[in-house]
């Protein structure tokens, strides 16, 4: 829970309280994000990162990309891309865990059928519920486009570190955005830590999520005319048709 999150104080006790605050302990005391030093993996304040909700230019490039998971929750995001500014904006998340293919891919074909989706390297793992067939190649099954490969680099690689580089200097100049209502996400990255120097892989789906979006960014594509022709349209004394 944040001072946000509480209901028995005003707009006005809240901003009084958050000013009596040394700066440096704003963070961990009104939105509970641990004072973890040099172990946090994204040091960056949220002001940098967070907006409020808004529509995008349907020109503008969107990708999805996601973390396999069954015990730990399975995520998606969609991201938004400005190329103008060179700024993503993480639009849509989706976390659930002990689910199958098929009922993630039924939420997530929602977001648009020509969406392309990024996926981890395990996509190509072949699981005892879908008979032997990979991952990828199942969600591929329920609909959804599937990039060819899983998530990299231009140059081939997949470093985790770069790709957690990636994200934390697009956070510290103001090039990867997220909306303030996606909880879940801001949960993650407030308790996002490394301990002796490794990265703890617990609570990190959503992020892993993005970094593989940010990783095949180059593959972001339009909404092609006939997707947003789907779109509903609402007209005057008739509604959505």
């Amino acid at each position: 829970m944040t001072i946000e999150d509480v209901g028995h104080f005003s707009d006005e006790e809240k901003q009084r309280i958050i000013a009596s605050y040394p700066k440096h302990e704003v963070e961990a005391r009104t939105k509970g994000i641990p004072i973890l030093g040099s172990g946090r993996i994204f040091p960056v304040e949220e002001s940098k990162i967070v907006c409020e909700h808004r529509d995008f230019p349907s020109h503008w490039p969107r990708i999805g990309a996601m973390d396999f998971g069954w015990d730990h929750p399975f995520a998606a995001v969609e991201l938004v891309w400005d190329r103008d500014s060179d700024t993503v904006y993480v639009n849509r998340i989706y976390r659930l865990k002990e689910s199958t293919p098929i009922e993630h891919a039924a939420a997530l074909r929602a977001w648009g059928g020509d969406l392309r989706w990024s996926w981890p390297r395990d996509g190509k793992r072949e699981t005892l519920e879908g008979a032997g067939i990979a991952l990828a190649e199942q969600y591929k099954t329920q609909g959804l486009k599937m990039l060819p490969e899983p998530a990299h680099f231009e140059d081939g690689s997949v470093s985790v570190e770069a790709g957690l580089m990636v994200m934390l200097d697009r956070m510290r100049t103001g090039k990867l955005k997220v909306f303030k209502e996606h909880l879940d996400w801001w949960q993650e990255f407030r308790l996002y830590h490394r301990k002796e120097g490794k990265v703890v892989k617990e609570g990190d789906d959503l992020l892993c999520a993005t970094r593989y979006g940010l990783m095949m960014l180059r593959y972001a594509k339009t909404k092609s005319f006939s997707d947003r022709w789907r779109q509903p349209i609402e007209y005057p004394n008739r509604g959505l048709v």
